[in-house]
């Protein structure tokens, strides 16, 4: 599919990121970079995350359990090349 033309930020996103005093990261109009980025990210937290550990109990378990995969993600998996 084509991302040409698309709106990469939604004002509902922007919004929420304003309300917890955050700022986003994004790259020039037209740049995809940060839109692929972003896709893989979340690619790889739904796949070695969420799909192997469904069901979820509950909304808190998911946080929880996010939480200690950024924390793995960003500190402490390889970070060599294969």
């Amino acid at each position: 599919h084509s991302d040409r033309g698309c709106q990469y930020v939604s004002i509902r996103y922007t919004q929420r990121l304003a309300e917890a005093g955050l700022v986003a990261s994004v790259g020039s109009v037209g740049d995809s970079y940060d839109n692929a980025l972003a896709e893989t990210i979340n690619g790889l937290y739904k796949t070695e995350l969420i799909y192997r550990q469904a069901p979820w109990k509950n909304r808190d378990a998911v946080e929880l359990a996010t939480l200690k995969w950024v924390d793995w993600f960003n500190n402490r998996r390889l970070l060599s090349s294969i």
